[in-house]
């Protein structure tokens, strides 16, 4: 089962797009290092305080995809330096 999912967060305390980038690399390693997932920011990568990410899971059933994108999901909405905006989830 491949679960698909992207998530939209606002990064409020950005002041530039090199502090945006601190924060999104910062989160997307340890979203990797933590769980089987791979993750990409997929839309606006010119806007410091916005960013649109894709993950991504496979797993032998569709509860266990469910599980993994679901611990990867709360990992990223722990973040007190952004907040979700918009989520989206898909199983292909």
């Amino acid at each position: 089962m491949i679960v698909y999912a992207e998530c939209e967060f606002i990064i409020t305390a950005a002041q530039s797009l090199k502090e945006k980038r601190a924060v999104l690399e910062r989160m997307k390693v340890r979203t990797k290092q933590r769980y089987n997932i791979a993750i990409s920011e997929i839309d606006h990568q010119d806007v410091w305080q916005r960013t649109r990410l894709a993950l991504v899971t496979v797993a032998s059933s569709k509860a266990a995809a469910d599980k993994e994108m679901d611990r990867a999901l709360e990992h990223l909405e722990s973040n007190p330096e952004w907040q979700l905006l918009d989520l989206y989830r898909e199983y292909l």
